[in-house]
């Protein structure tokens, strides 16, 4: 401060050149992209377009494996096949359902939807002689 001015007062009497307003102007552009690109969620449109394409199959699967899990239940021979299906080792499980024809729906196969179907049927209980009977015929046995 040697000519007595006080920041407020040189700030005030500044006037950047255009090469410098213009430099800062792309250093403050610059800034913003990569922070939201690194830490704001940012993606590019491919990006977007993959993760919806993989959100949709997700979703296709998880479509696919109720369904699977509902047609598995329905057949007569529920109890013994959940039976047999939980006693298939982990990695064996999706062959299991892809061999019983469980996972088609409108005879098309869908990515994981035997894997996904598997994990519900494993966690599930079988159902009670009264419960089958009822699937079967749609009334309850007596």
């Amino acid at each position: 401060m040697a000519d007595g001015k006080t920041t407020s007062e040189r700030f005030q009497e500044y006037r950047p050149s255009k090469t410098a307003l213009f430099w800062s102007c792309a250093a403050c552009v610059a800034a913003t992209m990569i922070l939201g690109f690194t830490w704001g969620g940012w993606v590019t449109g491919g990006s977007a377009g993959e993760m919806a394409s993989d959100a949709a199959q997700a979703a296709r699967a998880e479509v696919a494996a109720v369904a699977c899990t509902n047609q598995f239940m329905a057949q007569p021979d529920a109890a013994a096949q959940l039976a047999a299906l939980k006693d298939t080792s982990t990695w064996q499980r999706e062959n299991f359902i892809e061999d019983g024809g469980w996972d088609k729906v409108a005879g098309q196969r869908y990515d994981d939807a035997a894997d996904l179907c598997a994990e519900q049927l494993v966690k599930m209980e079988a159902p009670s002689v009264q419960e089958a009977a009822t699937n079967e015929t749609g009334t309850v046995a007596q």
